[in-house]
């Protein structure tokens, strides 16, 4: 998410998430922290969106809850976003407005033309947004595919135009700023799938992103090629298959879609399944495949199953694992590097610094990736004659401004991790939660629940322990032993009249430090003191 800003009028571009780490326990996805826009809610005249990928657009049904403005986007964008929105009951709210590369919009003091780029959605943009400071050129995703599977190479001749006006700043996409060479083009992997169908003995399995619309198309082509006929599996993916069909986007022949349970009936070398879960999702497709949980489909002995997508940082553990267990249930797997059944959507070093020597900007920000990205691509400018107080390498939340035509790095405004965690948004799942989660999953929990006397301090009766996610039931229940009588001596040694938290806390320290000594883990332990 970008906000940019001129007197009182502010335009945002892009939403998106981003996947958690393995760390952070039971959240579902990370979105941009906009607390800074809050205070300013009647200036935000509207959002674009450059296209319809997860990490651009999966945050605005949150978004668009706090500041109700219109979005702008492709038509693809647009269809990605109303299956977003209707999931989440606010495609009847929103504002939703078609904009086509080479429009001119004017939205307040912004004139915005969006410009196609080539990346692994159809209907991808960059955007030139000219304002009284000067002209912003934003990449988007990029690449310079020359045989783009749509037809659809990026708009040269309107990057030339930009550079004829004189570019303030380029942004631009950083992500494989660490890659030599540049970026196969999209027809490679059609070549991979091609292989692969020829040769799978049985049924194939590809698992993609749902809104992966060309690599979806790429798929049904390679399969018709080969006789097979194409089942759905995943929601979101059925229902961005739905949406792309009506729109034009994809062109699948009458007869060739069929359901899981049509499939039953045909040779296995006669289908292919089109499922989620690429990432190893715990609840998508591909998971529930590996643990032989899914209700209408089962790894067969001759499945081929193909992971078409990149690996997100963070998700090589899941990953790793599910494709074990697919191995394990007799399936082939096949991904990236084994094959070429993914190339990436994003720019490499030459093609970055084919877009800044077209463009020539006085200024450039690095945007998309880690800081090690960020830093690469600065050098790369660096290396193409741009000067370093030119380019502003920053992390989210800081602020740029333009003072004549140079840039200047502003204090970072608060922010920080948004974790969303079923209807939890925010403040009710924050980092000390994630913490005790961590705790949790580390070490296990101890919960004492003790009858106590204040007047007397005293114990009443028996104390009750329980353990859970420590130790083997044998091992936990030998060790409770000892750590009831450990309350029971905490309890005599209390003074009379001591208030129930601060015997809580007695019992609270004194069990941590057994089980410290006992284990050398420290589990979470829970004291609670009833009294009459």
């Amino acid at each position: 998410m970008m906000a940019v800003e001129y007197g009182r009028d502010i335009l945002v571009v892009d939403a998106g998430l981003m996947f958690p780490e393995s760390d952070m326990f039971g959240v579902d996805y990370i979105i941009p922290d906009y607390s800074y826009l809050r205070d300013k809610a009647d200036r935000v005249l509207a959002i674009v969106i450059t296209h319809g990928h997860e990490d651009h657009i999966g945050a605005l049904p949150h978004f668009l809850r706090e500041f109700p403005v219109p979005v702008y986007a492709t038509r693809l964008t647009l269809g990605l976003i109303e299956v977003k929105l209707r999931q989440a009951h606010l495609v009847s709210r929103a504002n939703l407005n078609l904009m086509n590369p080479g429009d001119a919009l004017q939205i307040g003091p912004f004139r915005v033309e969006p410009f196609h780029v080539c990346h692994s959605i159809p209907d991808t943009v960059g955007l030139g947004i000219t304002t009284p400071a000067g002209l912003i050129v934003h990449s988007g995703d990029f690449k310079f595919d020359h045989t783009p599977v749509d037809g659809q190479p990026t708009d040269f001749a309107k990057l030339a135009e930009f550079a004829g006006r004189g570019v303030l700043v380029l942004m631009a996409d950083s992500t494989n700023s660490t890659e030599p060479g540049t970026t196969p083009s999209e027809r490679v992997v059609t070549e991979a799938l091609d292989e692969v169908m020829r040769r799978a003995p049985g049924r194939v399995i590809l698992a993609t992103f749902a809104s992966l619309i060309s690599r979806i198309q790429q798929a049904v082509d390679v399969a018709i090629r080969y006789g097979r006929k194409v089942a759905i599996a995943g929601t979101t993916m059925a229902e961005n298959v739905k949406m792309a069909l009506r729109l034009g986007y994809l062109r699948i022949p009458e007869g060739t879609l069929i359901s899981l349970g049509e499939m039953e009936y045909l040779p296995p070398a006669q289908c292919l399944v089109l499922a989620t879960g690429a990432q190893g999702e715990p609840t998508a497709v591909l998971s529930r495949l590996a643990l032989g949980q899914h209700p209408s489909l089962r790894i067969l002995p001759g499945d081929t199953v193909v992971l078409s997508s990149h690996t997100i940082p963070g998700n090589e553990e899941l990953i790793h694992r599910v494709i074990n267990r697919l191995f394990q249930k007799g399936a082939d797997v096949i991904y990236h590097p084994l094959a070429p059944v993914h190339v990436s959507g994003h720019a490499s070093q030459e093609e970055q610094k084919l877009l800044l020597n077209i463009l020539r900007p006085r200024n450039f920000v690095p945007i998309h990736g880690e800081l090690r990205h960020l830093k690469q691509h600065a050098k790369l400018a660096m290396g193409l004659g741009i000067p370093a107080e030119r380019i502003a390498v920053v992390e989210n939340g800081y602020v740029l401004s333009f003072r004549g035509d140079r840039i200047q790095v502003g204090e970072r405004v608060p922010g920080g991790y948004v974790f969303v965690d079923g209807t939890w948004v925010g403040d009710a799942v924050g980092p000390a939660v994630i913490r005790d989660r961590e705790t949790l999953a580390m070490a296990g929990v101890c919960v004492a629940v003790f009858r106590y006397d204040p007047r007397r301090g005293a114990l009443i009766g028996t104390p009750r322990l329980t353990m859970r996610g420590f130790a083997a039931h044998h091992v936990a229940e030998e060790m409770l032993t000892e750590a009831r009588d450990i309350v029971r001596r905490v309890l005599q040694e209390t003074r009379p009249g001591s208030p129930p938290a601060t015997v809580e806390q007695r019992v609270q320290s004194a069990l941590v430090e057994f089980f410290y000594q006992r284990t050398k883990n420290r589990p979470e332990v829970i004291a609670l003191a009833i009294t009459d």
